[in-house]
């Protein structure tokens, strides 16, 4: 049997997108958690209102998850390389202005327009690396960006506490200015590459919509018992299928969410996300608060947590595409594990023993949603699926911190057991899906959905809970009927497809209105990519 051959070596190219990427990525995931700390000094230094002063942190990340979806896709039109640069240049140049804000409105509108700086960022970089790779070396190297970014996720909320108590919370801003131009000079070195096939025009009302669904579902996870938002989501969440199916350069081709590894890592790593920012927020608040610890006792402490989940991102992308959702529900089942640990209150070594194991799990497994997406999707539709993913992780990235809250039973103390919780769950619902060989999307909706709205609502709408009824829906099926249905789409045969299609669609080979591209080759750019 012959052996197979060893992995080409990245070129200088593809070095400096790993390094602007990298860099890039360091930058936006530091600004994203540096001010957790740091609002009290900034509220006090420019005189403003308790109201106001959240949306320092929540502009810039509303502003980075909606518009995702929306950046991806100009990475693929316009050159993703392009997009890169633009998204570094944005950055760099509202860090400035955020550092030099005199008053809190004109800071919120700077961490906005910064966040949407943030969002180029994101799916373009990791989309450049993916073409800028050889194949077999684009997981690995995006998991060493990724790493990277990790280690700022961390260590983000001490570095701003630190610096806004020593020297000033605007050096948290100038922190930032260097990285992002350095980044921007990497990224010119780094070869061009975009969609060939994604012709020159945006689909305006699908990005739109795109960005209100985000939105409305990132207002609405916070602010559970607002079912306003809620209906928001829905509303634009409809416009966007129905510009999606009329569209024919649509912004996100639907079958994208027919690809089931796909769709299962994205919620697998949402869950994975949140529950590492609920991590963050309560054990630095236990040695805070309960051990009567300082910031920065706290934050050298936290450096063991911290390098396990830099280093999960560097071992999810040593992770081939075909196991990538075994081990997503193995870290999930660790980290669930660990993350109750935390809880027993045994003392603060066995605490932060916990937290190094749950923080290395939940690191694969968020590194895993973003290798393992693109691992699963054509190239050519790298930033499309990257933006989509991100969009999902950033706007659920609050659900933790709900969790931590509804958890306490109305204690003081914030708890992880219903973050635990949800993370068994999701590596359950993962497991059982892949046994019964049913759609992973059905086994995840009612699992996930049932836990995650009863815990939200019972926040600040505890009579809602009650109101729920418990899902009764089964999934039934003969082993021919399961067997067919874990059958992927490249292994179909053609025969196959075409009975498969509901009456009235199209045949395969069928030109689409207004495209010279046939109808089949067009779903084929989200089918799943076994190259690598």
């Amino acid at each position: 049997m012959p052996k197979p051959e060893p992995h080409p070596h990245l070129g200088p190219q593809a070095r400096w997108a790993l390094a602007a990427v990298a860099t890039g990525a360091f930058c936006v995931q530091l600004d994203s958690f540096a001010l957790n700390l740091a609002l009290p000094v900034v509220r006090d230094a420019l005189h403003g209102s308790a109201t106001v002063t959240p949306w320092v942190v929540s502009g810039y990340l509303l502003a980075a998850g909606s518009l995702m979806p929306v950046a991806g896709r100009l990475s693929d039109l316009y050159g993703r390389r392009r997009m890169l640069t633009a998204g570094l240049a944005l950055f760099g140049v509202t860090a400035v202005l955020c550092a030099l804000a005199p008053s809190l409105p004109l800071l919120v509108t700077a961490r906005v327009l910064q966040g949407a700086g943030g969002a180029l960022i994101m799916p373009a970089g990791l989309a450049l690396l993916t073409h800028a790779c050889p194949p077999g070396r684009g997981r690995r190297a995006m998991g060493r960006a990724l790493g990277l970014a990790g280690l700022a996720t961390v260590c983000g909320p001490f570095l701003g506490g630190v610096l806004a108590r020593s020297v000033s919370w605007r050096a948290v801003f100038w922190l930032t200015v260097p990285l992002a131009l350095a980044a921007g000079l990497c990224a010119r070195r780094a070869a061009e590459s975009r969609d060939p096939d994604a012709g020159q025009s945006l689909d305006h009302v699908g990005a739109i919509a795109a960005t209100g669904v985000a939105a409305c579902l990132a207002r609405w996870l916070e602010h559970a018992a607002d079912w306003g938002w809620a209906a928001g989501a829905a509303l634009f969440g409809a416009l966007f299928v129905r510009a999606e199916q009329r569209s024919s350069a649509p912004l996100v081709d639907l079958a994208l969410f027919r690809n089931r590894p796909y769709v299962a890592l994205t919620v697998a790593g949402a869950v994975a996300n949140s529950a590492t920012v609920a991590l963050l927020y309560v054990v630095p608040w236990t040695l805070q608060q309960a051990e009567g610890w300082s910031v920065l006792e706290a934050g050298v402490v936290f450096v063991a947590p911290a390098g396990a989940l830099a280093v999960g991102g560097p071992l999810a992308g040593r992770v081939r595409p075909g196991a990538a959702v075994p081990v997503m529900a193995l870290c999930l089942a660790s980290g669930a594990v660990a993350l109750a640990a935390t809880t027993r209150g045994t003392g603060t070594p066995a605490l932060l023993m916990a937290a190094t194991a749950a923080a290395a799990a939940l690191g694969v497994a968020g590194g895993l949603a973003l290798t393992g997406t693109q691992a699963v999707v054509r190239r050519e539709r790298a930033g499309e699926a990257s933006g989509v993913t991100k969009a999902v992780m950033t706007a659920t990235a609050g659900v933790g911190l709900a969790l931590t809250d509804a958890g306490t039973g109305g204690g003081a103390r914030p708890s992880l057991v219903l973050p635990a919780a949800v993370c068994l769950a999701t590596a359950a619902a993962l497991v059982i899906a892949r046994v019964l060989g049913v759609r992973l999307v059905v086994g995840l909706a009612p699992v996930l959905g049932r836990v995650l709205v009863r815990a939200l609502v019972s926040v600040r709408a505890p009579l809602l809970v009650r109101a729920l009824r418990p899902v009764g829906r089964r999934v039934t099926g003969t082993g021919t009927e399961r067997a067919n249905a874990e059958r992927t789409d490249a292994e179909r045969t053609d025969a196959e497809r075409a009975s498969a299609k509901p009456p009235g669609t199209k045949p395969p080979g069928t030109k689409l209105p207004g495209t010279d591209q046939p109808d089949a080759e067009r779903t084929d750019r989200c089918r799943t990519d076994r190259r690598e």
